[in-house]
């Protein structure tokens, strides 16, 4: 019984990783103090909408989520080269990418 639940909807379980992975991301997050692991995270959470994306595409059978998850790779590619030029910018000036002590930059 458990295994034509299964094959009948293979749907939820990319829905359940979607969700896993999408909760690790927030938790990082929210939860870590270094700008590096926090950018991470974002793409990990990224990463989980593209998956969701995909498999709901599959799902009708179109192709229009995949063409969102193309722009979405290209977006975050971005963010993550922004993203690492100024970690790296500020990591030669204080030496640290604790979020705490960079609080302090915007006075």
């Amino acid at each position: 019984m458990e295994s034509n639940i299964l094959q009948a909807n293979p749907q939820n379980w990319y829905l359940v990783l979607s969700t896993i992975l999408f909760s690790i991301g927030v938790m990082g997050v929210l939860m870590r103090r270094n700008a590096l692991i926090i950018l991470m995270c974002i793409e990990l959470m990224l990463n989980s909408v593209n998956l969701l994306l995909v498999s709901f595409s599959a799902y009708a059978g179109n192709s229009e989520g995949q063409v969102f998850v193309f722009f979405i790779m290209v977006v975050a590619a971005a963010e993550v080269a922004v993203g690492l030029a100024l970690l790296v910018s500020i990591y030669r000036n204080l030496a640290t990418t604790d979020i705490d002590v960079l609080s302090k930059l915007k006075w």
